[in-house]
């Protein structure tokens, strides 16, 4: 295979042909707790590993902390009164585990309970369908300190605290995800030591992602139990793998990163077995002794929907002596047993994130899934880029992240229209945050958040998106 084409730059948006999306297409977007609550030790709310990690000198850009982040904790109205004027249908946001069940483990904290109580209240009144994520990558340090994911025991006691959030809010939230990317939780986590806790070992990587899909697998029985009438659901970020060349090194090359980043997960949670050449290519870090009787039926719980979180590609190529990763979230320790793998860069536009932009590959990913994997709904519950924004006059003109969208969005109606049950997008994100080891230096919103007086200016592309949700649709401009 040669070099994949480049996507088309970014910026100036070409003439294009109106495009209308299904009859209750769910237009929403997405945050996570960590990155915009604040009120970090307010409420009952204890440490996670985000809190410790943030506070580790070296481990956040600018020793950046999620203690205030978006205030969100505070302002919890005014931003359900933006998501409105935006007209969202949907919104997903996380649960924080330590604000539920400080320590991770006993009874649920009321006030805790309470803050997303009003939060969902709120959504609602406004006509806004509450999206439920239990796990976007917080957990109570007292469980990282007791093992963390690599521990078996991690995955009862998630299972114990999703019967606690569902009993308090399965009555008025009906969409659930149980884990967001947990490759990020793993081999981000685990691996290269770049995300919370910032550990470093490449088994322990491995068995952290099996016992996360262990907690998905008991979190779906503990919300069936719960809520049977309850859609619920998992997210996987995804990538489509392309060899640099056709040689068969680098198809090797490909396919070992695509067992890492998508067969290690989608096998598993569709098909309840882990790839045999995946194993093979872990031979040197695990035997799989983790792997217990029953845990595969477990985590391959029947499930209501997919979410696919996408971003771009992985283009690489065959090992060359001497070669080195060129950028943290490919560090080699995030590909146990492919360490020596390349990551090739292609001379395409970026983000600021300095991720490749390929719309395209959403078409790839969403047609895999739906061809190889499920006849299930999907989702797209995360899609967005970071991109330099500047204030002028009051206003945001992202006129980059516009055509990000635009792009993305065509690509979605492409896969609908090659067949895939994709029912709703989620952007990433609905407001600046702070974006893990990159702190408050990397901005995704829609709406730009002044970290200083907390004020909030809808961008460019949240009046956009605001149109393409009233149109149910891209227009012809």
């Amino acid at each position: 295979m040669s070099n994949p084409a480049s996507p088309p730059a970014v910026g100036v948006l070409a003439e294009r042909p109106p495009l209308t999306f299904p009859p209750g297409f769910l237009w929403g977007a997405a945050t996570a707790a960590y990155q915009i609550e604040g009120a970090a030790a307010e409420g009952g709310r204890t440490p996670s590993i985000w809190d410790t990690f943030s506070h580790t000198p070296g481990r956040v850009v600018a020793g950046h902390t999620g203690d205030v982040a978006c205030d969100h904790y505070h302002r919890l109205d005014s931003d359900v009164a933006l998501m409105a004027e935006l007209g969202l249908k949907s919104y997903r946001f996380s649960v924080s585990w330590s604000r539920v069940q400080p320590g991770g483990t006993g009874p649920a904290n009321p006030e805790g309970l309470d803050f997303y109580r009003r939060l969902v209240d709120a959504l609602l009144a406004n006509g806004i369908e509450p999206w439920l994520t239990l796990y976007h990558w917080d957990l109570p340090q007292p469980l990282e300190d007791a093992g963390g994911w690599p521990a078996r025991d991690t995955a009862a006691r998630f299972a114990d605290y999703t019967a606690l959030v569902a009993d308090a809010l399965g009555d008025r939230v009906r969409y659930w995800t149980t884990l967001n990317e947990p490759w990020c939780s793993a081999f981000l986590g685990y691996g290269s030591g770049v995300h919370a806790p910032g550990r470093s070992d490449p088994g322990d990587a491995v068995r952290a992602g099996h016992h996360l899909m262990l907690g998905h697998g008991l979190a779906v029985q503990a919300l069936r139990a719960a809520r049977p009438d309850a859609e619920v659901g998992v997210t996987v970020n995804l990538y489509p793998v392309t060899p640099a060349t056709d040689s068969p090194a680098d198809a090797d090359a490909a396919r070992r990163i695509d067992a890492l980043a998508n067969r290690f997960f989608l096998d598993p949670l569709l098909r309840g077995s882990y790839p045999a050449d995946l194993m093979a290519d872990l031979a040197s870090v695990t035997d799989f002794g983790h792997v217990h009787e029953g845990d595969l039926k477990t985590i391959a719980a029947p499930l209501d929907l997919v979410g696919v979180n996408y971003y771009g590609r992985h283009v690489v190529a065959a090992p060359v002596e001497g070669a080195a990763p060129e950028a943290y979230w490919r560090a080699p320790s995030c590909w146990p047993g492919s360490e020596d793998v390349r990551f090739v860069t292609r001379g395409v536009p970026v983000t600021d994130m300095d991720w490749e932009i390929d719309a395209p590959g959403l078409v790839e990913t969403l047609r895999r899934v739906h061809e190889e994997y499920t006849d299930l709904p999907l989702y797209v519950t995360e899609n967005g880029s970071a991109f330099v924004d500047a204030v002028v006059d009051g206003q945001v003109d992202d006129v980059d992240r516009l055509a990000y969208f635009d792009a993305h969005l065509r690509a979605a109606h492409e896969a609908i229209s090659a067949g895939v049950p994709l029912r709703g997008y989620f952007a990433w994100s609905l407001m600046d945050n702070f974006e893990w080891a990159w702190g408050y230096t990397k901005r995704f919103g829609m709406i730009y958040v002044d970290y200083d007086s907390q004020v909030r200016i809808p961008k460019s592309s949240a009046r956009w998106y605001a149109e393409v949700i009233r149109r149910n649709g891209l227009a012809a401009e």
